[in-house]
């Protein structure tokens, strides 16, 4: 798990008996512009500022939908040409281009320099790819902060990009055996043989793994026991997913959704809208049945993030550089944490233990914090989180510490919607998180913004953006 902070730019069953509800409001206040609030900065004496140029994303859409004939590289250089319209800034001038992804194309293993080279910048830009899970642009993201921090670089854009319409599936090992042994086969004898060692079991394909490789356990049912062991009901579960369409509805029609680029289809529409976004009520979410622990479980397709397509851009640059150029950058990219944890009980509790932690190197006590976008793999895992960060408990027994960090305001939390609504792309949801971060913080007359995101394998990155 990741987390990350940001700032502005200026012009188990156990703990469910110790860890109490927290009450959900369908609706959260979106604030009028106005004047930030002055706290301490941290900007730190002869560390270069780094800020977020622009953000941008393409719609995101339910797989299998407008998408389902294209391919990843094709969405990604769509988002690096819409950030190169909004930002306008000379396809030689960056230096640098990292992506994320999680399940890759085998055509374009190097998804970064693939979309690049289409969008049309320099092919003397260096690019190359991540995959860190559900934080992969995240990764990307930070990873170009590092970069421009060592002085290696002064424009840089981070990414990432997923397609779940058209998944790599592979022939069963016996069968890529017996191809690659046909491959060196040198008479018409060995040919004629290795054919006819081929049995109807062999052609079952192999689908792409839904599983934690480590514990062999899906996340959807691993979430499941966590909202069990933290006393999450389906009531609590459906209430949060019912709040996260709901406020993804009313950014979308109030035009708030800035980052989403209108992209042309070939062959079809124009898609200039996310298409997941569907307020229902709680008498129809209540009629689903349980989507993995079965026949009591408590996670449902209606509170789970779905498979999505999408891809995601941002334009990170030293301070210097973007003045120097003549940008107004949106927001200063200031601290971030990695964390990881038991990918078995714990795999999606990282912002917990990261949030934390991405406070204390920063100085900052979660009261300081303004804007909050946690990632929504499932609405049992954020409940779950709210209730850990609020356990004086759990933070004595499981994290070492004195006391809790507290939980997030909810009038602070995911106030445009998350991945819930507004889908989950998985290599591309980090970037959203970031950009959305920084519009709010801009609208809310916010300072500091705090981003957290689990991932697969039981790790988390949390970031801290000030204004």
């Amino acid at each position: 798990m990741a987390s990350m902070l940001l700032r502005p730019a200026a012009a188990a069953s156990s703990w469910a008996s110790r860890l109490g509800a927290r009450p959900l409001s369908v609706t959260a206040p979106l604030q009028a512009q106005v004047q930030t609030k002055s706290k301490k900065t941290l900007a730190r004496p002869g560390v270069k500022n780094i800020v977020l140029v622009e953000g941008v994303r393409t719609p995101f859409l339910l797989s299998g939908t407008t998408y389902a004939d294209m391919m990843p590289h094709d969405l990604a250089r769509a988002a690096l040409q819409g950030l190169l319209n909004r930002t306008g800034i000379p396809r030689d001038a960056v230096d640098y281009i990292i992506y994320g992804t999680v399940i890759q194309e085998v055509k374009t293993s190097n998804v970064a320099r693939e979309a690049s080279l289409g969008a049309g910048f320099s092919d003397k830009i260096p690019a190359h790819t991540v995959t860190m899970a559900c934080i992969s642009s995240n990764q990307a993201m930070t990873s170009a902060v590092g970069l421009i921090a060592a002085g290696q670089c002064d424009a840089v854009v981070a990414g990432g990009v997923e397609f779940m319409s058209d998944v790599p599936i592979r022939h069963s090992r016996k069968m890529r055996k017996t191809m690659l042994s046909l491959n060196k086969a040198k008479t018409l004898g060995q040919r004629l043989s290795l054919i006819g060692s081929i049995r109807l079991a062999h052609l079952s394909p192999e689908l792409p793994a839904v599983a934690e490789f480590s514990t062999a356990e899906t996340m959807g049912h691993s979430a499941d026991r966590l909202a069990a062991a933290f006393g999450v009901s389906r009531l609590e579960q459906d209430e949060f997913a019912l709040r996260s369409h709901s406020l993804a509805k009313k950014a979308q029609d109030g035009g708030l959704l800035e980052d989403v680029i209108s992209f042309k289809v070939p062959g079809r529409d124009i898609v200039s809208k996310d298409n997941g976004i569907r307020p229902s009520s709680m008498e129809q979410m209540g009629k689903l049945k349980p989507a993995f622990v079965k026949p009591h479980g408590t996670v449902t397709a209606a509170n789970s993030s779905f498979l999505t397509d999408g891809a995601s851009a941002v334009l990170i640059m030293s301070e210097e550089k973007a003045l120097a150029m003549g940008f107004k950058p949106k927001a200063y990219l200031r601290d971030f944490v990695y964390v990881s944890q038991d990918p078995k009980d714990q795999l999606l509790l990282g912002p917990t233990y990261a949030t934390p932690k991405v406070l204390e190197r920063s100085g900052l006590s979660l009261s300081d914090i303004d804007v909050f976008e946690f990632h929504e793999a499932f609405a049992g895992q954020i409940m779950a989180n709210l209730k850990a960060m609020d356990s004086d408990w759990f933070a004595q027994t499981y994290m070492g510490r004195k006391s809790k960090v507290g939980a997030p305001p909810m009038e602070k939390f995911n106030s445009w919607g998350g991945s819930l609504s507004l889908g989950h792309p998985f290599g591309a949801t980090g970037c959203r998180l970031v950009t959305t971060v920084a519009h709010r913080l801009k609208r809310e007359g916010g300072q500091y913004g705090l981003v957290a995101a689990c991932a697969a394998g039981g790790q988390v990155t949390p970031e801290t953006r000030l204004h």
